[in-house]
Protein backbone atom coordinates (compact mmCIF):
# COMPACT_ATOMS: atom_id res chain seq x y z
CA UNK A 1 0.00 0.00 0.00
CA UNK A 2 1.26 3.17 -0.78
CA UNK A 3 1.98 5.36 2.13
CA UNK A 4 -0.37 8.27 0.88
CA UNK A 5 -3.27 5.58 1.11
CA UNK A 6 -1.84 4.22 4.28
CA UNK A 7 -1.79 7.35 5.77
CA UNK A 8 -5.49 8.60 5.15
CA UNK A 9 -7.06 4.98 5.74
CA UNK A 10 -5.09 5.58 9.58
CA UNK A 11 -7.18 9.17 9.83
CA UNK A 12 -10.50 7.53 9.58
CA UNK A 13 -9.68 4.84 11.41
CA UNK A 14 -8.48 7.50 14.42
CA UNK A 15 -10.72 9.92 13.95
CA UNK A 16 -13.88 8.35 12.10
CA UNK A 17 -13.90 10.83 9.00
CA UNK A 18 -11.73 11.47 5.97
CA UNK A 19 -9.12 13.97 6.39
CA UNK A 20 -9.44 17.29 4.42
CA UNK A 21 -5.91 17.65 3.38
CA UNK A 22 -3.06 15.39 2.87
CA UNK A 23 0.40 16.89 3.59
CA UNK A 24 3.50 15.53 1.76
CA UNK A 25 7.48 16.81 2.18
CA UNK A 26 10.14 14.90 0.44
CA UNK A 27 14.06 13.90 1.39
CA UNK A 28 16.58 14.85 -0.23
CA UNK A 29 19.70 13.46 -1.46
CA UNK A 30 23.06 16.60 -2.38
CA UNK A 31 24.50 15.30 -5.93
CA UNK A 32 27.59 17.83 -4.64
CA UNK A 33 28.41 20.61 -2.53
CA UNK A 34 29.22 19.12 0.64
CA UNK A 35 30.06 20.99 3.61
CA UNK A 36 29.08 24.16 1.61
CA UNK A 37 26.02 25.34 2.79
CA UNK A 38 27.40 27.35 5.90
CA UNK A 39 30.23 29.05 3.71
CA UNK A 40 27.90 30.80 2.04
CA UNK A 41 28.58 28.61 -1.54
CA UNK A 42 26.57 26.55 -3.57
CA UNK A 43 24.78 23.18 -2.89
CA UNK A 44 23.29 20.69 -5.65
CA UNK A 45 20.98 18.64 -3.70
CA UNK A 46 17.39 16.98 -5.13
CA UNK A 47 14.13 16.03 -3.28
CA UNK A 48 13.84 12.25 -3.20
CA UNK A 49 10.42 10.08 -4.01
CA UNK A 50 11.21 9.26 0.13
CA UNK A 51 8.67 11.76 2.14
CA UNK A 52 6.46 12.58 5.10
CA UNK A 53 3.03 12.45 4.87
CA UNK A 54 0.29 13.85 7.10
CA UNK A 55 -2.91 13.33 6.69
CA UNK A 56 -5.19 16.16 8.56
CA UNK A 57 -8.24 18.36 9.72
CA UNK A 58 -8.70 21.57 10.84
CA UNK A 59 -9.94 21.22 14.02
CA UNK A 60 -11.08 25.03 15.05
CA UNK A 61 -8.88 25.53 17.77
CA UNK A 62 -5.98 25.55 18.98
CA UNK A 63 -4.53 23.01 19.39
CA UNK A 64 -2.35 20.13 18.01
CA UNK A 65 -3.30 16.91 17.77
CA UNK A 66 -1.22 13.95 15.59
CA UNK A 67 -0.34 10.65 15.76
CA UNK A 68 2.77 8.83 14.24
CA UNK A 69 2.38 5.50 12.29
CA UNK A 70 6.16 5.00 12.34
CA UNK A 71 6.45 5.57 16.22
CA UNK A 72 3.03 4.45 17.10
CA UNK A 73 2.54 7.15 19.16
CA UNK A 74 0.31 10.39 19.51
CA UNK A 75 1.20 13.82 20.93
CA UNK A 76 -0.55 16.83 21.64
CA UNK A 77 -0.35 20.67 22.53
CA UNK A 78 -1.39 23.93 22.61
CA UNK A 79 -0.52 26.59 20.37
CA UNK A 80 -0.95 29.04 22.96
CA UNK A 81 1.38 26.95 25.07
CA UNK A 82 4.54 25.74 23.00
CA UNK A 83 7.09 24.71 25.58
CA UNK A 84 10.08 22.96 24.60
CA UNK A 85 10.10 19.14 26.76
CA UNK A 86 13.00 17.28 24.75
CA UNK A 87 10.02 14.79 23.67
CA UNK A 88 11.33 13.54 20.36
CA UNK A 89 9.80 14.05 16.87
CA UNK A 90 6.88 15.99 18.32
CA UNK A 91 9.81 18.58 18.97
CA UNK A 92 9.97 19.40 15.30
CA UNK A 93 5.96 20.22 14.64
CA UNK A 94 6.53 22.17 17.89
CA UNK A 95 9.26 23.55 16.87
CA UNK A 96 7.71 24.68 12.83
CA UNK A 97 4.78 26.36 15.29
CA UNK A 98 6.72 28.72 17.31
CA UNK A 99 8.83 29.88 14.35
CA UNK A 100 6.24 30.37 12.01
CA UNK A 101 4.20 32.46 15.38
CA UNK A 102 7.75 34.23 15.55
CA UNK A 103 7.18 34.84 11.45
CA UNK A 104 4.04 36.94 12.25
CA UNK A 105 1.91 34.19 10.99
CA UNK A 106 -1.54 33.28 12.83
CA UNK A 107 -1.92 29.70 13.43
CA UNK A 108 -5.09 27.30 13.69
CA UNK A 109 -4.98 23.97 15.42
CA UNK A 110 -5.69 20.79 13.82
CA UNK A 111 -5.89 17.11 14.05
CA UNK A 112 -3.52 14.88 12.01
CA UNK A 113 -2.18 11.40 11.53
CA UNK A 114 1.86 11.35 9.49
CA UNK A 115 3.92 8.15 8.56
CA UNK A 116 7.25 8.57 6.45
CA UNK A 117 9.72 6.56 4.68
CA UNK A 118 12.84 8.48 4.53
CA UNK A 119 15.26 6.84 7.41
CA UNK A 120 16.09 8.26 10.16
CA UNK A 121 19.47 9.52 10.65
CA UNK A 122 20.97 8.42 7.49
CA UNK A 123 21.23 11.83 6.19
CA UNK A 124 18.52 11.85 3.88
CA UNK A 125 16.73 14.26 5.54
CA UNK A 126 13.79 13.10 7.51
CA UNK A 127 13.74 15.91 10.22
CA UNK A 128 13.54 18.51 6.99
CA UNK A 129 10.63 16.10 5.06
CA UNK A 130 9.04 16.73 8.86
CA UNK A 131 9.50 20.07 9.69
CA UNK A 132 8.17 21.35 5.99
CA UNK A 133 5.69 18.60 6.07
CA UNK A 134 4.04 20.12 9.14
CA UNK A 135 4.39 23.96 7.36
CA UNK A 136 2.65 22.63 4.29
CA UNK A 137 -0.55 21.44 7.18
CA UNK A 138 -0.42 25.11 9.39
CA UNK A 139 -0.86 26.54 5.89
CA UNK A 140 -3.70 24.24 4.59
CA UNK A 141 -5.36 24.72 7.80
CA UNK A 142 -4.56 28.83 8.25
CA UNK A 143 -5.20 30.39 4.96
CA UNK A 144 -2.10 32.07 4.52
CA UNK A 145 -0.12 31.71 1.20
CA UNK A 146 2.99 29.45 0.67
CA UNK A 147 6.47 30.65 -0.40
CA UNK A 148 9.02 28.21 -0.66
CA UNK A 149 12.04 30.05 0.37
CA UNK A 150 10.33 31.74 3.48
CA UNK A 151 8.91 28.69 4.53
CA UNK A 152 12.55 27.29 4.32
CA UNK A 153 13.30 29.46 6.51
CA UNK A 154 11.01 29.33 9.07
CA UNK A 155 11.59 25.25 8.73
CA UNK A 156 15.53 26.29 9.49
CA UNK A 157 14.88 28.65 12.45
CA UNK A 158 12.86 25.63 13.97
CA UNK A 159 15.76 23.33 13.75
CA UNK A 160 18.49 25.36 14.72
CA UNK A 161 16.82 27.02 17.74
CA UNK A 162 13.56 25.09 18.77
CA UNK A 163 15.57 21.72 18.73
CA UNK A 164 18.82 22.96 18.64
CA UNK A 165 20.81 21.47 14.95
CA UNK A 166 23.27 24.00 13.69
CA UNK A 167 22.25 23.26 10.14
CA UNK A 168 22.28 25.34 6.93
CA UNK A 169 19.92 26.06 4.94
CA UNK A 170 20.19 23.88 2.12
CA UNK A 171 17.69 20.44 3.67
CA UNK A 172 14.52 22.86 4.56
CA UNK A 173 15.18 24.54 0.89
CA UNK A 174 14.94 20.87 -1.15
CA UNK A 175 12.32 19.77 0.63
CA UNK A 176 10.38 23.09 0.23
CA UNK A 177 11.36 23.78 -3.77
CA UNK A 178 12.09 20.56 -5.26
CA UNK A 179 11.54 19.77 -8.85
CA UNK A 180 10.65 16.65 -10.26
CA UNK A 181 13.33 15.34 -12.68
CA UNK A 182 16.00 18.14 -11.79
CA UNK A 183 18.37 18.61 -9.71
CA UNK A 184 18.07 22.04 -7.84
CA UNK A 185 21.10 25.19 -7.54
CA UNK A 186 20.76 26.50 -4.23
CA UNK A 187 22.91 29.74 -3.77
CA UNK A 188 22.96 29.85 0.01
CA UNK A 189 23.84 33.40 0.70
CA UNK A 190 20.68 35.17 -2.01
CA UNK A 191 18.50 31.73 -1.77
CA UNK A 192 18.66 31.96 -5.52
CA UNK A 193 17.48 29.09 -7.07
CA UNK A 194 17.92 27.48 -10.42
CA UNK A 195 16.30 23.89 -11.53
CA UNK A 196 18.84 21.99 -13.40
CA UNK A 197 17.66 18.68 -15.59
CA UNK A 198 19.10 15.52 -14.45
CA UNK A 199 20.39 13.49 -16.82
CA UNK A 200 19.13 10.00 -17.55
CA UNK A 201 20.47 7.82 -14.82
CA UNK A 202 20.21 6.45 -11.71
CA UNK A 203 20.74 8.23 -8.28
CA UNK A 204 21.17 5.43 -6.08
CA UNK A 205 21.49 5.76 -2.53
CA UNK A 206 23.68 3.63 -0.43
CA UNK A 207 23.19 3.36 3.15
CA UNK A 208 26.22 1.92 4.82
CA UNK A 209 24.41 1.10 8.08
CA UNK A 210 26.76 2.81 10.65
CA UNK A 211 25.90 6.22 12.11
CA UNK A 212 27.56 9.38 12.76
CA UNK A 213 28.70 9.37 16.26
CA UNK A 214 31.28 12.23 16.19
CA UNK A 215 29.36 14.31 13.71
CA UNK A 216 28.17 17.10 15.95
CA UNK A 217 31.25 18.01 17.83
CA UNK A 218 33.52 17.47 15.05
CA UNK A 219 30.79 19.96 12.63
CA UNK A 220 31.06 22.66 15.28
CA UNK A 221 34.89 22.39 14.94
CA UNK A 222 34.66 22.46 11.02
CA UNK A 223 32.22 25.51 11.14
CA UNK A 224 34.74 27.02 13.34
CA UNK A 225 37.85 26.17 10.94
CA UNK A 226 36.09 27.55 8.16
CA UNK A 227 34.76 31.00 9.73
CA UNK A 228 38.95 30.91 11.01
CA UNK A 229 39.67 30.67 7.48
CA UNK A 230 37.34 33.37 6.01
CA UNK A 231 39.00 35.54 8.62
CA UNK A 232 42.27 34.72 7.30
CA UNK A 233 41.23 35.74 3.82
CA UNK A 234 39.69 39.06 4.85
CA UNK A 235 36.20 37.81 3.27
CA UNK A 236 32.32 37.16 4.80
CA UNK A 237 32.80 33.41 4.04
CA UNK A 238 34.64 30.99 2.15
CA UNK A 239 32.42 31.37 -0.56
CA UNK A 240 34.36 34.90 -1.65
CA UNK A 241 37.48 33.10 -2.08
CA UNK A 242 38.39 32.01 -5.80
CA UNK A 243 40.88 28.95 -6.21
CA UNK A 244 43.41 31.54 -7.35
CA UNK A 245 43.66 33.46 -4.30
CA UNK A 246 42.88 30.43 -2.34
CA UNK A 247 46.68 29.20 -4.01
CA UNK A 248 48.35 32.78 -3.81
CA UNK A 249 47.49 33.15 -0.40
CA UNK A 250 46.67 29.37 1.49
CA UNK A 251 50.47 29.14 2.22
CA UNK A 252 49.89 31.54 5.52
CA UNK A 253 47.26 29.08 6.93
CA UNK A 254 48.09 26.08 9.24
CA UNK A 255 48.25 22.67 7.61
CA UNK A 256 44.97 22.02 9.23
CA UNK A 257 42.66 25.26 8.74
CA UNK A 258 44.59 25.34 4.80
CA UNK A 259 43.16 21.39 4.54
CA UNK A 260 39.18 22.40 5.54
CA UNK A 261 39.19 26.05 3.55
CA UNK A 262 41.10 24.16 -0.46
CA UNK A 263 37.85 21.54 0.59
CA UNK A 264 35.20 24.50 0.63
CA UNK A 265 37.04 26.66 -2.27
CA UNK A 266 37.11 23.77 -4.47
CA UNK A 267 33.95 22.25 -3.81
CA UNK A 268 32.08 25.32 -4.57
CA UNK A 269 34.11 25.31 -7.72
CA UNK A 270 32.98 21.71 -8.48
CA UNK A 271 28.94 22.57 -7.83
CA UNK A 272 29.72 24.80 -10.84
CA UNK A 273 31.16 22.86 -13.05
CA UNK A 274 28.87 19.79 -12.50
CA UNK A 275 25.99 22.61 -13.56
CA UNK A 276 27.53 23.14 -16.73
CA UNK A 277 28.44 19.18 -17.18
CA UNK A 278 25.03 18.89 -16.34
CA UNK A 279 23.18 21.40 -19.09
CA UNK A 280 25.42 19.70 -21.56
CA UNK A 281 24.20 16.17 -20.72
CA UNK A 282 27.65 15.09 -19.64
CA UNK A 283 27.55 12.72 -17.51
CA UNK A 284 31.12 11.40 -17.47
CA UNK A 285 31.79 14.68 -16.67
CA UNK A 286 29.72 14.72 -13.88
CA UNK A 287 30.88 11.48 -12.19
CA UNK A 288 34.07 12.78 -12.27
CA UNK A 289 33.80 15.72 -10.07
CA UNK A 290 31.36 13.58 -7.88
CA UNK A 291 34.39 11.33 -7.71
CA UNK A 292 36.77 14.28 -7.12
CA UNK A 293 34.35 15.73 -4.39
CA UNK A 294 34.69 12.24 -2.46
CA UNK A 295 38.62 12.72 -2.35
CA UNK A 296 38.27 16.08 -0.99
CA UNK A 297 35.73 15.38 1.90
CA UNK A 298 37.84 12.22 3.29
CA UNK A 299 41.39 14.03 2.48
CA UNK A 300 41.26 17.24 2.92
CA UNK A 301 37.87 17.66 5.21
CA UNK A 302 38.30 14.48 6.81
CA UNK A 303 34.47 13.72 7.77
CA UNK A 304 34.47 10.46 5.47
CA UNK A 305 34.57 6.71 7.44
CA UNK A 306 36.48 3.42 6.87
CA UNK A 307 33.02 2.36 5.99
CA UNK A 308 31.59 5.21 3.57
CA UNK A 309 35.11 4.77 1.45
CA UNK A 310 34.81 1.34 1.02
CA UNK A 311 30.98 1.55 -0.34
CA UNK A 312 31.94 4.42 -2.61
CA UNK A 313 35.22 2.15 -3.81
CA UNK A 314 32.51 -1.22 -4.38
CA UNK A 315 30.20 1.18 -6.45
CA UNK A 316 33.03 2.94 -8.27
CA UNK A 317 34.50 -0.84 -9.20
CA UNK A 318 30.76 -1.88 -10.69
CA UNK A 319 30.49 -1.61 -14.68
CA UNK A 320 28.08 1.36 -15.11
CA UNK A 321 29.05 3.49 -12.53
CA UNK A 322 30.17 6.80 -13.46
CA UNK A 323 31.26 8.30 -10.01
CA UNK A 324 30.08 7.95 -6.26
CA UNK A 325 30.91 9.70 -3.16
CA UNK A 326 29.81 10.28 0.41
CA UNK A 327 26.96 12.14 0.64
CA UNK A 328 25.61 14.47 4.12
CA UNK A 329 27.50 15.37 6.97
CA UNK A 330 29.75 12.35 6.76
CA UNK A 331 30.98 9.73 9.82
CA UNK A 332 28.71 7.58 8.52
CA UNK A 333 25.46 7.74 6.96
CA UNK A 334 25.63 7.38 3.39
CA UNK A 335 26.99 7.61 -0.16
CA UNK A 336 25.40 8.21 -3.23
CA UNK A 337 26.43 6.41 -7.07
CA UNK A 338 25.98 7.78 -10.36
CA UNK A 339 24.97 4.52 -12.28
CA UNK A 340 23.34 3.88 -15.85
CA UNK A 341 19.67 3.07 -15.30
CA UNK A 342 19.94 -0.16 -17.65
CA UNK A 343 22.57 -2.12 -14.89
CA UNK A 344 21.36 -1.07 -12.07
CA UNK A 345 19.31 -3.34 -10.88
CA UNK A 346 22.76 -5.59 -10.82
CA UNK A 347 24.69 -2.63 -9.40
CA UNK A 348 22.44 -2.61 -6.24
CA UNK A 349 23.32 -6.60 -6.28
CA UNK A 350 26.75 -6.66 -6.37
CA UNK A 351 27.04 -3.88 -4.10
CA UNK A 352 24.83 -4.71 -1.29
CA UNK A 353 26.72 -8.35 -1.88
CA UNK A 354 30.21 -7.20 -1.58
CA UNK A 355 29.62 -4.40 1.06
CA UNK A 356 28.03 -7.43 3.46
CA UNK A 357 30.17 -9.89 2.78
CA UNK A 358 33.17 -7.42 3.71
CA UNK A 359 31.77 -5.77 6.94
CA UNK A 360 28.92 -8.04 8.38
CA UNK A 361 26.42 -5.19 7.63
CA UNK A 362 23.65 -4.92 5.86
CA UNK A 363 23.20 -2.06 3.69
CA UNK A 364 20.08 0.08 3.13
CA UNK A 365 20.38 0.96 -1.04
CA UNK A 366 17.73 3.17 -2.36
CA UNK A 367 17.12 3.78 -6.15
CA UNK A 368 15.78 7.48 -5.97
CA UNK A 369 13.66 9.51 -8.46
CA UNK A 370 14.17 13.45 -8.28
CA UNK A 371 10.46 14.23 -6.93
CA UNK A 372 8.45 18.15 -6.37
CA UNK A 373 9.50 19.97 -3.13
CA UNK A 374 6.66 20.17 -0.46
CA UNK A 375 2.55 19.63 -1.70
CA UNK A 376 -0.64 19.90 -0.20
CA UNK A 377 -3.65 18.51 -1.56
CA UNK A 378 -7.58 18.69 -0.91
CA UNK A 379 -8.98 15.29 -0.27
Amino acid sequence: MNLQKQVIEAFVARFGTPPVFVARAPGRVNLIGEHTDYNDGFVLPMAIDRAIWIALRPNNGRQVNLYSLNFAAAASFSLDNLENNQAGWIEYVKGVAWALQEAGLALQGWDGVMVGDVPVGAGLSSSAALELATARAFAAVSGWAWHPAQMAQVAQRAENEWVGVNCGIMDQMISAAGKTGHALLIDTRTLQLEAVPLPPTAVVVLDTATRRGLADSEYNTRRAQCEAAADFFGVPALRDVSLAQFQAQAAGLDAVTRRRARHVVSENDRVLQAVAAMRQGDVVRLGQLIDASHASLRDDFAVSSAELDLMVDIARQQPGCFGARMTGAGFGGCALALVQTAVVEAFVTAVATAYQQTTQLQPQIYVCQATNGAEIQNV
